[in-house]
């Protein structure tokens, strides 16, 4: 039997600044709940709403990676190592913090609100040079299957982004996918003694029989696949990841 913890959409942390809306699944700034600190090597899970031309003025971080998904509307990125960058649904951004840096984000439009993930990764090895990524994936190439978004770093500090995802300091993998009300995958642990932290972005599926609605999470241990079947139309968010 694998290890399961859910964690029901309306029981994340939530701070609600007038121009940020936002939803904690994990302990972050004023949310803290010692039962919720991290799951494995994910140690942040935010769901943000940002109004029009608001945003986080230039803040500092360290060893950790920082992977970013526009879910609507335009996010702008500025960055101590030059970088400028305007990400959309659909892109993928991923910064490797490592000995430190410095950015700002805001919503690149002044009359919609931007929504985004928002998710920290504890890297396997500290200290690094920083570095910076987006990429633009084919949303096409996730309908019904799952798409990989994110993947482990093998070796090659150059290689950028591309049609597989981007990659971080840990041997985690990310996928996303959209199904039709009906569908079922199975979706088989990458590396043994890894977890898998499922998020469900919209709709309502049935993980290992577990019924999940939207913005619900459930993280499973110990296990070798996990089973997933759309009970509506659905997109869900699965992130795989070391749990010692």
């Amino acid at each position: 039997m694998s290890k399961t913890i859910l964690h029901k959409a309306n029981t994340r942390g939530h701070a609600d600044h007038g121009w940020l809306n936002a939803h904690h699944s994990f302990s972050f700034a004023s949310y803290y709940d010692p039962q919720r600190m991290h799951f494995g090597m994910l140690r942040v899970l935010n769901d943000d709403a940002i109004d029009g031309g608001m945003g986080f003025g230039t803040h500092p971080h360290d060893n950790m990676e920082i992977i970013t998904i526009p879910l609507e509307g335009t996010l702008e990125h500025k960055d101590s190592m030059g970088n400028i960058g305007v990400i959309k649904n659909g892109d993928i951004q991923v910064m490797s913090a490592g000995t430190g840096i410095q950015h700002s984000e805001y919503n690149h439009n002044k009359n919609e609100i931007l929504k985004l993930l928002q998710i920290w990764v504890f890297p396997n090895k500290k200290n690094v040079k920083p570095r910076y990524d987006q990429i633009t994936l084919n949303a096409g190439d996730r309908q019904n299957k799952l798409q990989q978004i994110v993947f482990p770093f093998a070796g090659d500090e150059s290689l950028k982004g591309g049609s597989n995802g981007v990659w971080i300091h840990q041997d985690a993998w990310f996928h996303l996918g959209k199904f039709e009300k009906g569908n079922t995958i199975e979706y088989s642990i990458k590396k043994k003694g890894n977890g898998v932290y499922a998020f469900v972005i919209n709709g309502d599926v049935s993980i290992d029989g577990q019924k999940l609605n939207a913005r619900d999470g459930l993280g499973i241990g110990d296990a070798e696949a996990i089973n997933i079947y759309a009970d509506s139309d659905t997109e869900i968010l699965l992130m795989e990841v070391p749990m010692g």
